[in-house]
């Protein structure tokens, strides 16, 4: 069926020439723990995404993105990644998105960077990590960062990383298996109770892998952060928060994942993501079948998360085919 090769990812990574072997050079050569970097180019994006239905990849750079240690590099890595993001763009406008990339914690850096990436590139939106070295993005250093999005309307994808305490937690496994999901919970449960989206009202946020442990954890969150008046809330509790933010679907589409993301939110805010190429093809070929065969959903429902709830989000891509 049509809907199926034309799908919008929201979730699609890219790793510009060069970018994995200047992090090898800073000494992250197991990237959170995994075992390397995937292998990307443009044209073997557009391979594979012919391949998976994928009609557009909006890029972003995942997790340990290109701050480690040095503002002065992140500030020039950050650059370098999205002008080759944008670059892909230019040549293949219908086929690609771009969420840029932001040198936090540095957040004057981050402001010279939104302006470029937006303004100059044109850039879809913006990614940002969990957390910046243990800096979560309600935490009252980044509110300049957070006004000047909100003041932009800016779509904002939230990617996952690695926490400040996972020597001591993660048991030896690789972050993304079990960190990950936690750590993209820790970020929007400190986003609400920070004020940040009270204060942010027109940030739209993309959260992925339909939230991490959020739906699970919702009603929890929900009522401690009520019974112990957690943070200024004004307009509602914390479910009416999580009920704002758009989900993706990456590497999470089995029935009891949907179903437990469904309590929090419906089609209108669910996103379609593949997570490729740190997803193997196989891995994101399995999210698809589990996508297709839910009987959670119709077909209007997904024509929703495959393609128009994107559109929504980025009025660029109604011009784009769509298949």
């Amino acid at each position: 069926m049509k809907s199926v090769a034309s799908k919008i990812d929201v979730h699609a990574h890219y790793l510009p020439a060069g970018y994995a072997d200047e992090l090898r050079g800073a000494g992250l050569v197991n990237p959170d723990g995994m075992r390397g970097y995937p292998q990307w180019s443009p044209e073997s994006a557009l391979e594979t995404y012919d391949k998976l239905g994928i009609a557009t990849g909006v890029l972003s750079i995942s997790s340990p993105g290109v701050h480690y240690g040095d503002d002065a590099a992140a500030r020039r890595l950050a650059r370098r990644v999205n002008e080759e993001g944008a670059d892909s763009v230019a040549r293949f406008p219908a086929r690609f998105g771009l969420f840029a990339e932001l040198p936090m914690p540095d957040v004057e850096g981050s402001l010279e960077e939104i302006s470029y990436a937006l303004d100059v590139l044109h850039a879809d939106g913006i990614a940002l990590k969990t957390n910046a070295w243990g800096t979560y993005l309600g935490d009252p250093r980044f509110d300049r960062i957070f006004d000047e999005l909100n003041r932009r309307k800016a779509v904002v994808f939230i990617h996952p990383t690695s926490p400040g305490c996972w020597k001591d937690c993660a048991m030896g496994y690789p972050r993304p298996m079990i960190e990950f999901p936690f750590d993209t919970t820790r970020a929007v449960t400190n986003l609400i109770f920070s004020g940040t989206l009270e204060r942010c009202p027109d940030i739209r946020i993309i959260v992925p892998h339909n939230g991490g442990t959020i739906p699970m954890l919702a009603e929890r969150i929900t009522r401690v952060g009520a019974a112990v008046a957690l943070g200024p809330v004004n307009k509602g509790d914390a479910m009416s928060y999580l009920r704002r933010l758009y989900y993706d679907t990456a590497l999470a589409a089995s029935s009891h994942t949907l179903l437990s993301l469904l309590q929090i939110s419906d089609s209108s805010h669910i996103v379609y993501g593949s997570d490729w190429p740190w997803a193997p093809d196989s891995m994101v070929m399995s999210t698809n079948r589990q996508l297709e065969s839910s009987e959670f959903f119709s077909e209007k429902d997904r024509s929703r998360i495959y393609r128009n709830n994107a559109i929504e989000l980025i009025a660029r891509l109604a011009s784009l085919p769509d298949a």
